[in-house]
């Protein structure tokens, strides 16, 4: 049963200000930062009792890198084999949705009929959390009975919404950005191995790299990976 917390607006808005700047800080997209984040929604939203993260490329690529319970699992599962739902439209067409009583819903009946048939949920609210290149993402509460959030959810949802948006890129770049470093040192590798075992200048070993990328069609850093692979098995 959701319990109605009470809570001034203005605390709870600080609350989720120092949330995300703590988890901001850590600069990490690890499952540890996506559970901390739903666990808090479902906390501090009014109305919520479990919430969860949907990411999505298209209708039929989801996935949930987060959730409080197995039944914010199965919402998205049910989204994923329906190609419908309220966490779809939230992550690509709307910044909220909100589904007050399931059972009276009409839009996505494909979704709303396995949805009642098989969990408790009867209200949903969904906020748009971001968007990076081809992906998108909703941060998703929900609850056993209908009517479960008010204006008070809407407001805190969509703060904390964008302050998890914040994290998420944070962690993103940050990613991206070890990605880089470690493609780098790898093509660092190969050069050098080139260099000792062809007599080649580092623009000469760099340039055989470039081609058999090309001619092969396979990233430089996993050809790299590869030419490194190979001179550790079988060391001059």
């Amino acid at each position: 049963m959701s319990v109605d917390r009470g809570f001034p607006a203005a605390d709870a808005a600080a609350r989720i200000a120092d949330i995300t700047r703590r988890l901001y800080e850590r600069r990490s997209l690890d499952v540890g930062v996506a559970a901390e984040l739903v666990e808090h929604a479902a906390a501090e939203l009014p109305g919520a009792e479990y919430a969860n993260i949907t990411v999505t490329a298209d209708q039929f690529e989801i996935d949930t890198p987060a959730a409080t319970t197995q039944a914010a699992i199965r919402i998205d599962d049910i989204q994923r084999r329906t190609g419908e739902g309220p966490c779809l439209s939230t992550a690509w067409e709307h910044r909220v949705v909100y589904v007050e009583d399931l059972s009276r819903e009409t839009r996505w009946p494909a979704f709303c009929a396995e949805a009642l048939e098989t969990t408790a949920v009867r209200s949903i609210m969904g906020f748009q959390l971001f968007m990076t290149g081809k992906s998108i993402g909703a941060l998703n509460v929900f609850a056993d009975r209908p009517h479960a959030f008010d204006d008070r959810t809407r407001q805190l949802g969509s703060l904390f919404a964008a302050h998890s948006a914040l994290v998420w890129d944070a962690g993103r770049r940050e990613s991206q950005f070890q990605a880089a470093l470690a493609s780098r040192d790898i093509i660092g590798q190969a050069k050098g191995m080139i260099m000792e075992r062809y007599g080649k200048d580092a623009n000469q070993a760099f340039e055989m790299l470039r081609q058999l990328s090309h001619d092969t069609n396979v990233p430089l850093a996993e050809v790299a990976a590869k030419v490194v692979d190979a001179a550790q098995a079988h060391p001059r």
